[in-house]
């Protein structure tokens, strides 16, 4: 139902700097694989095969990732190396990929508005590649929400319960729970100070969006940080129709940060990697 996903990977990753001084933050490999392919996996496996980059300015190495080398096919064509290409070959096979770049970093509601052109006039998928998700025991979050997309057919976030003392990091949402682990979206604020904050559910990188936010987020004034905010227009949409959360099945790790970025790279290395 869902063929499109959206990746906004303009950003500059001053976090792990010098490191991306002048390499992409989502090349930054977990393992063997960048952060950014595992995301590219996660959408393929949920029927978004058309994968829509929203990158900037020294940003090449993405758009060269998700292509044929040709001089490292040729060199290491009949060795034993070439198993180490499989999974990139799979992707390419599977998925394609379109690029625009945003000439200005004026916050996460302006990539997605930035990408209007290569998604057109559909619901698409949203990953945020920082966020790792993973679910060893069933589908990936971007399959689980796209399910529930059949059910509810309107904008769909993922949340993560946080400690409160954390809230001010991400967008926060307060609603009705439905059932559980998915809620109807009353109220939702960008980056709260916890003693104002309505939940400790936190919204983290992926989403399943309406064509309709385009329209909404034109309208959206600079809100945090002086940037154009998804959250204030997906409030916006809530408002004006509706927006449900879902508390996604599986792990999800910080690749934003340092701390999460290490935890990460154990955890894949010791429960994937290195079992083959």
């Amino acid at each position: 139902m869902i063929k499109k996903c959206l990746f906004p990977v303009a950003g500059y990753g001053t976090r792990f700097l010098p490191a991306t001084k002048s390499m992409p933050k989502e090349m930054l490999p977990i393992v063997n694989k960048p952060l950014v392919q595992y995301g590219v996996e996660e959408a393929i496996a949920a029927g978004m095969t058309t994968c829509a980059m929203v990158t900037g300015r020294g940003k090449r190495a993405i758009a060269d990732h998700f292509d044929i080398s040709f001089e490292l096919e040729h060199q290491i064509s009949g060795t034993g190396k070439e198993v180490y290409l499989e999974s990139i070959r799979e992707v390419l096979d599977k998925g394609v990929f379109t690029m625009v770049r945003q000439r200005e970093m004026k916050g996460l509601g302006h990539a997605i508005l930035t990408g209007e052109v290569l998604i057109g006039n559909e619901p698409f998928g949203v990953v945020l590649s920082d966020d790792l998700c993973l679910n060893d025991e069933g589908p990936g979050v971007l399959s689980q929400m796209s399910e529930l997309y059949r059910q509810f057919r309107c904008s769909i976030v993922a949340i993560q319960e946080v400690p409160m003392e954390e809230v001010h990091k991400y967008g926060v949402i307060a609603g009705e729970a439905l059932k559980d682990g998915i809620y109807r979206v009353d109220e939702m604020v960008e980056k709260p100070d916890p003693a104002a904050a309505p939940s400790n559910l936190a919204i983290i990188g992926r989403y399943i969006l309406t064509p309709d936010i385009f329209d909404i987020l034109r309208e959206t004034p600079p809100g945090a940080n002086g940037e154009v905010q998804l959250t204030d227009a997906l409030q916006t949409q809530a408002r004006q129709g509706c927006v449900m959360a879902y508390r996604f099945q599986g792990r999800r790790f910080d690749c934003g940060s340092v701390p999460g970025f290490v935890e990460a790279t154990n955890f894949v290395y010791e429960n994937h990697y290195s079992h083959g």
